[in-house]
């Protein structure tokens, strides 16, 4: 009776462990539709033969990261739109927004992550559809928050390869130099044309690509990451900014709040930048209009002359951005770039804008995808 019954208990959990392996590795791809328009906000100056500075404020949303073909799909509607209405062209310098590449933590998942309601159930199903992924990516974890960490670096691999398939094919496709926005990825560097991970803490980085789809340089790691996400993603230590030769120009790219702080432009003035991109995220739906927090945990330097309250969010970064900041910065014009949509119970803010002379030149709409260009 006793072995009927072992036996009985073996083959149930057996029964079970085989069901669970099937569904972790059942990926059904569910209908896709997706919003592909998008509006010309702000257009500068006259063509000439100096190339242009193109902003792509996208709308986005966890159905357009099931897969990379359909992220493709999107951004290539955007900039076939842009294409059309004659904004692309050999000098042209495509600034893409912050953590565009971090969500492809989620491609190729379960449809029951898409339709979750909440962002923690979502990685609940991202760490439950993998678990062998997750537990050694658990186990490697760096800084305060394990969880956090474990969920962007289990893909890493894989999101290193669909980032640079996915956005130097783009730029080779449009035959455009893009800022690729930006990507969580554990210690990322590119050698021999590739962009490969360590085993390192996490690192917000932004990679150029050219014309012909491959990187411009090594990855530009963020100096100063956002208050909220300093638990598991680590500040550049060595405080390099990289100035990369475009054919519009001398680029410099500051992520997020590095454009805050004077120290960052003066050291692109060194390099010679005479653009600046300025990848860019600000979560919480109405967070643009709320009182400027200043950068949590971290002094702020007397330069910048605000103190925290004074001002909205979306006024700080107009007065502390970009070329604005003159004789700061000696660049002839810069683009701030904002990722917009709504991932699970995260909304998103920030309206994106360029820069040049010191004179800002804003979209006002709060919603939908635009374009932002600026003549060189």
């Amino acid at each position: 009776m006793r072995k009927l019954l072992y036996l009985t208990v073996t083959m149930a959990f057996v029964a079970v462990i085989a069901a669970y392996a099937m569904w972790t590795a059942d990926r059904p791809v569910g209908h896709y539709l997706s919003d592909l328009r998008i509006n010309l906000a702000v257009n500068q100056g006259v063509p000439a033969d100096r190339g242009n500075l193109l902003g792509i404020q996208p709308e986005l949303f966890p159905t357009d990261y099931q897969s990379p073909e359909h992220l493709h799909r999107k951004l290539a509607a955007y900039l076939q739109q842009a294409r059309e209405q004659g904004l692309l062209n050999e000098k042209t310098v495509v600034v893409l927004p912050e953590h565009i590449g971090t969500w492809l933590m989620v491609s190729g998942e379960k449809d029951e992550l898409y339709q979750a309601s909440t962002l923690d159930e979502a990685m609940n199903w991202l760490a439950v559809s993998n678990p062998l992924s997750f537990l050694r990516a658990l186990i490697s974890a760096k800084g305060d928050s394990h969880l956090d960490d474990a969920h962007l670096r289990m893909k890493a691999k894989s999101m290193a390869r669909q980032y640079q398939a996915l956005f130097g094919g783009l730029a080779n496709e449009f035959g455009i130099t893009l800022v690729a926005g930006s990507i969580v990825l554990p210690d990322p560097s590119v050698s021999d044309g590739t962009l490969k991970i360590g085993r390192g803490a996490l690192y917000n980085s932004s990679l150029v690509f050219g014309r012909d789809g491959l990187p411009i340089g090594q990855p530009q790691r963020q100096l100063s990451p956002a208050f909220d996400q300093r638990s598991y993603i680590q500040p550049s230590t060595d405080q390099v900014i990289n100035v990369i030769d475009t054919p519009a120009g001398r680029l410099g790219v500051l992520i997020g709040n590095d454009s805050w702080y004077p120290d960052n432009y003066r050291k692109l003035n060194d390099q010679g930048a005479q653009l600046i991109a300025v990848p860019a995220s600000i979560i919480g739906r109405n967070a643009w209009d709320k009182p400027w927090c200043g950068d949590k945990g971290l002094s702020t330097p007397s330069e910048i002359g605000l103190e925290p309250g004074s001002l909205s969010e979306g006024q700080a970064w107009h007065r502390l951005t970009l070329t604005s900041r003159r004789p700061v910065s000696q660049a002839n014009a810069g683009v701030s770039v904002f990722l917009r949509g709504q991932f699970w119970d995260q909304g998103s803010a920030g309206q994106s804008f360029l820069s040049s002379n010191g004179q800002h030149f804003a979209d006002r709409e709060a919603r939908g995808a635009r374009l932002l260009n600026i003549w060189l």
